[in-house]
């Protein structure tokens, strides 16, 4: 097994730096270091003075990957490819061109999203798969019928809608909770209550369609008709055979959402003014500081390759064959 999981880690270090090249090319040489300084001092009116000061404040005037008025090691360090790129890989994010510490400002605000995404996650796996292994349970009759209907329903819906909708009605109309916002410590609850149901329900309807369909796949198999044939009930065949045998696609579902346990949600936290990572990345491509936004395009592409590996490692646990491949 810890064979198995170091190919899986060796696997995952030429993605890492074929993005980190992918995204530091989009950066730096679509958009050259000027135009960025353009982009932040205004298109109109901005000398080579301006342009200058302003990439030398944030390390932008050495070259791409190369210096040629260094000698030794000093002509690749003191490159853009290596302050800007490779640090990103011992997690030195740097500074913001807005002059933040982008690494601090991770630090606080990742605990706002992972309060928001963590019970959304937790709750929506368990009515989703509740409610899928319900509708199976009552396959091809009016409640399967009635529920699938219901879940495209759900599905059909935008997520705004969903928002604004229960801004109006709960915090609104009946002043249960505050519109937006955010506290530290226990006062915070009452500001994610909102956000966290919100997020269940909209994913209710994608979810429970999804779960459903992988056990409907299982259920109609061999093994569960030998189940079935040695006189075991139909909630046990559920239970005990086709939910254990669906595990596999379940978590792979699962490690999708893994990074946005992280990152947050950048339309739940911007509507309910929640100080997460999802807010805190809309920020920055509004203001265009791209410094922000290339650490969190890094971090994301972290936390999925980590989450595969995780996805992987659980496979050899729900599925012994994995182990001798």
């Amino acid at each position: 097994m810890i064979k198995y999981i170091f190919k899986r880690f060796l696997y995952a270090i030429p993605i890492l730096i074929g993005v980190n090249l992918l995204t530091f090319t989009l950066f730096f040489v679509v958009n050259s270091p000027d135009e960025v300084a353009r982009l932040h001092l205004g298109n109109k009116r901005v000398t080579p003075e301006q342009i200058q000061s302003w990439n030398e404040e944030r390390g932008y005037n050495n070259p791409l990957f190369y210096n040629q008025s260094e000698k030794g090691i000093k002509s690749f360090t003191k490159t853009i490819f290596y302050q800007k790129s490779f640090k990103l890989f011992i997690f030195e994010f740097g500074i913001s061109d807005s002059g933040r510490d982008i690494k601090y400002d991770i630090k606080q605000r990742m605990w706002p999203s992972l309060a928001i995404a963590l019970p959304s996650l937790l709750v929506g796996l368990l009515l989703n798969i509740t409610f899928a292994l319900f509708f199976v349970f009552f396959r091809s009759t009016y409640i399967d019928y009635v529920g699938v209907i219901f879940c495209v329903g759900l599905m059909s819906i935008s997520s705004l809608f969903y928002i604004i909708g229960g801004q109006y009605l709960i915090s609104k109309l009946l002043h249960l909770v505050p519109i937006s916002g955010y506290a530290h410590g226990f006062e915070a609850i009452k500001f994610l209550v909102l956000p966290v149901i919100i997020s269940v329900i909209y994913g209710i309807g994608s979810g429970t369609r999804w779960y459903r369909s992988l056990f409907l796949e299982e259920i109609e198999k061999d093994y569960v008709k030998t189940a079935r044939s040695k006189g075991l009930s139909e909630f046990s065949v559920l239970f005990n055979h086709v939910f254990k045998n669906a595990l596999i696609p379940i978590l792979t579902g699962v490690v999708v959402i893994l990074p946005l346990l992280f990152l947050g949600s950048l339309i739940v936290e911007s509507f309910f003014g929640i100080p997460g990572l999802g807010s805190y990345t809309i920020d920055a491509i509004q203001s265009q500081d791209f410094a922000i936004v290339r650490a969190m395009v890094f971090l994301g592409t972290i936390l999925y390759i980590f989450g595969l590996i995780l996805t992987d490692i659980s496979y050899t646990l729900v599925d012994p064959r994995v182990r001798l491949k």
